[in-house]
């Protein structure tokens, strides 16, 4: 579990608030709603009581507290004001935010939603009190999405052993195709994922044929569908080496034929191209000294995906931030769903997985894992697929 603050160097937060131009981040959390809140304030994000942190750009944090959790603030290296009733906590809260401008967990009109974890009430509570908001967005990259070297270890460690399952995975499959059976091969990866030390959070998605043209397709045991000559097997599959540190998360593709069709070469030769498309343009920004967006890197693979005629099959965000979450709080590689201009900066990571999707046909979709380092990105697994997995 996370120590207190331990995430956080108060000196470099300090400069980040000046720049920000704001008096000090105010983290809010109840029951666990804010997952910026847990992997900033470490165990103080698990309480069942509303709980205010004050990180200030001049002078000590202050968290103001229910009376029955403070326990969990032993070690709190700042101010502990203690609240019981409502009328409490509003007085505290009023003394605390009135006249200074903070950054919260908002964004405006829900723009990007892994950003806005405060309830419509706690800001309107805030502004009454005589606060001014702003966006955190900034503050969260920089200090809860970066990943530790520790994180990054674990990351590469299930990064490597998922591409390894996945491939031997895709090898068998498509080799004897009237054998396999989506939600048994579920099973298998799952077995094989545990075998190897992993754990999940859910179950991979297995898909074969029109059913991959579903982008979030579950297999079903009541309704098994098994495997047909020359079909496509699609396999997203994440996992790490525990719970609390970041996980890897990959799609490969099969071909259960000896000769894949022009249809399906074409759609596969496009999302691995448009995968690459966005890891070049990242790579040759940063080496040319260029700020990149998330939304620059969707807007490069989704700019190849319509030249090559597919551009309408193409119905989701080209990646999603990855932090202890899954799906992380930092910046998504999003034009598309939103309009993501948070900034890529170095031990930040993210999936990077564009998919074409042709309803009652197939689908397909590639995905590999980016971090950035100051001297430019760091792709997981060292060996992305270039070529569908085929009989033989």
């Amino acid at each position: 579990m996370t120590v207190l603050l331990s995430r956080i160097d108060l000196t470099e937060l300090s400069g980040a608030l000046r720049a920000l131009g704001v008096d000090g981040w105010l983290i809010y959390d109840f029951h666990g709603i804010n997952p910026v809140a847990r992997r900033v304030l470490g165990h103080l994000g698990l309480g069942t009581r509303r709980i205010f942190v004050w990180l200030p750009a001049v002078g000590r944090p202050v968290a103001i507290a229910h009376k029955i959790e403070l326990q969990p603030l032993l070690a709190f290296p700042g101010e502990v004001r203690p609240y019981a009733t409502w009328q409490e906590l509003h007085a505290a809260l009023g003394q605390l935010v009135r006249g200074r401008r903070m950054a919260v967990e908002w964004s405006p009109e829900d723009a990007v939603p892994y950003l806005d974890r405060l309830p419509a009430g706690v800001v309107a509570l805030l502004e009454r009190l005589g606060g001014t908001i702003v966006s955190s967005a900034p503050l969260v990259t920089r200090f809860a999405a970066r990943w530790s070297s520790d994180e990054l270890r674990d990351h590469r460690s299930a990064a490597a052993t998922l591409a390894d399952i996945a491939r031997a995975t895709l090898r068998e499959v498509v080799r004897q195709p009237a054998r396999a059976q989506e939600f048994e091969v579920q099973q298998l990866v799952l077995e094989r994922m545990k075998a190897a030390g992993l754990v999940t959070t859910d179950p991979p998605i297995v898909a074969f044929g029109s059913n991959a043209a579903n982008p979030h397709y579950e297999p079903s045991e009541s309704h098994p569908t098994v495997l047909q000559a020359d079909q496509v097997v699609l396999l997203d599959l994440w996992g790490g080496v525990g719970r609390g540190t970041v996980f890897a998360d990959q799609t490969w593709m099969g071909f259960s034929g000896s000769r894949v069709p022009d249809d399906v070469a074409g759609v596969w030769s496009a999302v691995r191209d448009a995968r690459d498309a966005a890891v070049e343009r990242l790579r040759r920004d940063l080496g040319a000294g260029r700020k990149v967006a998330g939304r620059d890197l969707d807007a490069a693979a989704r700019q190849l995906i319509t030249q090559r005629g597919y551009g309408a099959a193409f119905v989701h965000r080209t990646g999603h931030s990855i932090d202890v979450d899954l799906h992380g709080s930092g910046p998504h590689l999003d034009s598309y769903e939103t309009d993501d201009s948070r900034e890529l900066i170095p031990e930040v990571g993210f999936s990077v997985e564009p998919g074409i999707y042709l309803e009652g046909r197939f689908g397909v979709r590639s995905e590999i894992n980016v971090v950035v380092h100051a001297d430019g990105p760091e792709v997981t697994p060292a060996e992305p697929q270039r070529e569908l997995i085929l009989p033989g």
